[in-house]
């Protein structure tokens, strides 16, 4: 790449200087828009993030790890995945990613340096039990996150966990269709048991699935990730019903979930004294216009998307607008189910959100086809745009719009409907298509990442100070990572990778969180031991 060619002739102290020119440039621009949330912090009382907020980053097994076939770990769904022609956009895959496996250590001090004081990352399954429950458990995949979790914790890092990040050994795939038998709730708790077993005497937050709306969506529905399974006319694929699978697959992600659950409350949370919750990917549905039909049109939206989870798990229930449209296409909770979700239920609810959509009715009205407008999504269609305006800035990535108020509104809308449970920010960030053509001035220098930044933890603080009980902010991500279906061309780091070398350098916008991180918590929690 250009960048790992023109960064080796810069001096270091060269280097310095253009970074900490850019820094005062973009710290001036990006807090004249914050309405002086972290420049104006004298004391602790002033700052809306109470002294025991976590700020982190995050990250996923899959996307930074790399060894994917290191140290006896077992292939994985997307492991198989990338490796089939014409699935990745870029070509590229996670057998290498950011090789956080053997350079967690620096990335640690990363971390460090920016000053967070937790960081989510997800264990890979596959590399703990490379044959889920059929093989033996991996033990130098078990010493790999022993390493990874006492360098946090020799920092003053909390480790924030994730059991699964959509990526599962390619076994349970194989022997019974993963998630679409209720075969693999035994093998999640299998799982669940050893990490909490193993870790749990230091992982003080738990999350046991990431985002199992997107991975039911894209898997089931639209088929663009795996296991690539839809009806014909929601996409390319040879097998699969799009107007089934979905929500079979969704019925035993959330009865997996609740086995994890029930087993670390029985077993695990009074010992250790950690806290266990899910992850969810929160879009911002705003009516498309203030008719009664629109409105109803975004609550389907977010009834489909997020109430689909969030409803059983803690109210015990599908929501009722589900319930109407899809009548028997809708699973059923046995008597014996709905005791076990409502007795469980979870501790707090991680919230992924990166932007907003505008939702128009196509239940009443006629609609074009699109991303909403079917049965099995509620018919409610999804666009950006109203009248030739965009709800919000447009970014180089075709789904991120830039609607900082859609995060205040989003908190909001949980804490009402969930009687104001504990929430954390588990996933926010700025990705960008990489010019080839960029310099390096053009790739440190993310001051579009810093405004995003800025403005979304803006709008967080609001929330928080009407009274919602928000615990901690991830920004997505540590570094550039492996972005899926994107591969390698959309970056969200706060640290630039250079592919080829695997060198990270710091960007603008981890400067600007360390600086906000200092003023908003001016005093880190000292540093965990490790037991």
């Amino acid at each position: 790449m250009e960048f790992a060619a023109e960064s080796c002739l810069l001096h270091k102290s060269v280097f310095f200087i253009i970074l900490m020119s850019l820094c005062l440039s973009a710290f001036m621009g990006a807090y004249s828009r914050t309405e002086n949330l972290s420049m104006n912090q004298n004391s602790e009382s002033s700052s809306p993030f109470p002294s025991n907020f976590l700020f982190g980053t995050a990250t996923s097994s899959y996307q930074v790890e790399g060894a994917f076939s290191s140290d006896g770990k077992g292939l994985s769904n997307w492991d198989v995945f990338t490796h089939k022609p014409g699935k990745i956009m870029d070509g590229t895959n996670g057998d290498i990613a950011d090789d956080e496996y053997h350079q967690y250590q620096e990335d640690v001090g990363l971390m460090e340096e920016i000053g967070v004081n937790s960081y989510r990352f997800s264990i890979s399954w596959a590399r703990i039990l490379p044959k889920g429950r059929f093989g033996k458990v991996n033990k130098q995949g078990l010493d790999y996150y022993d390493r990874l979790i006492n360098a946090l914790l020799r920092k003053g890092i909390e480790p924030f966990v994730t059991l699964t990040h959509f990526d599962i050994p390619q076994e349970l795939e194989d022997r019974y269709q993963s998630w679409l038998s209720p075969k693999i709730q035994e093998d999640f708790k299998y799982y669940a048991d050893i990490c909490f077993k193993k870790f749990g005497d230091r992982v003080k937050y738990w999350v046991t699935i990431n985002e199992p709306n997107v991975a039911v969506i894209r898997g089931y529905r639209i088929g663009i990730w795996p296991p690539s399974r839809c009806s014909a006319s929601f996409g390319n694929c040879s097998h699969g019903n799009s107007e089934k699978d979905p929500f079979v697959a969704a019925h035993n992600l959330i009865l997996s979930h609740v086995s994890a659950v029930q087993l670390y409350r029985t077993k695990y949370q009074k010992k250790q004294g950690g806290e266990i919750g899910i992850v969810m990917d929160a879009i911002w549905f705003e009516p498309f216009s203030n008719s009664l039909e629109d409105k109803l049109a975004a609550e389907r939206a977010q009834s489909f998307f997020l109430n689909w989870f969030l409803d059983p798990i803690i109210l015990g229930k599908y929501p009722s607008e589900m319930k109407e449209i899809l009548g028997q296409d809708l699973p059923e909770f046995s008597k014996y189910e709905v005791e076990k979700l409502k007795k469980n239920g979870i501790d707090f609810i991680g919230v992924n959100h990166y932007t907003s959509y505008y939702a128009k009715d196509c239940f009443f009205s006629e609609c074009e086809p699109g991303s909403g407008a079917s049965k099995t999504e509620g018919f409610a269609l999804y666009v950006h745009d109203k009248n030739g305006i965009s709800l919000g800035d447009k970014t180089t990535v075709d789904w991120l719009y830039v609607r900082p108020q859609g995060l205040e509104k989003m908190v909001t809308y949980l804490k009402e409907r969930y009687n104001n449970l504990p929430m954390f920010i588990t996933e926010n960030g700025y990705g960008e298509v990489e010019d080839p053509n960029s310099t390096t001035r053009d790739i440190v220098n993310d001051v579009q990442r810093v405004n995003y930044l800025s403005s979304y933890l803006n709008s967080l603080a609001k929330a928080i100070r009407k009274g919602a009980d928000v615990r901690g902010y991830f920004v997505w991500s540590l570094l550039d990572n492996f972005e899926w279906k994107y591969g390698e061309n959309v970056r969200f780091g706060l640290h630039h990778v250079d592919y080829g070398t695997l060198n990270r350098t710091r960007r603008l916008s981890a400067l600007w969180y360390k600086h906000f991180i200092a003023q908003n918590l001016p005093h880190k929690p000292p540093t965990l031991s490790i037991l």
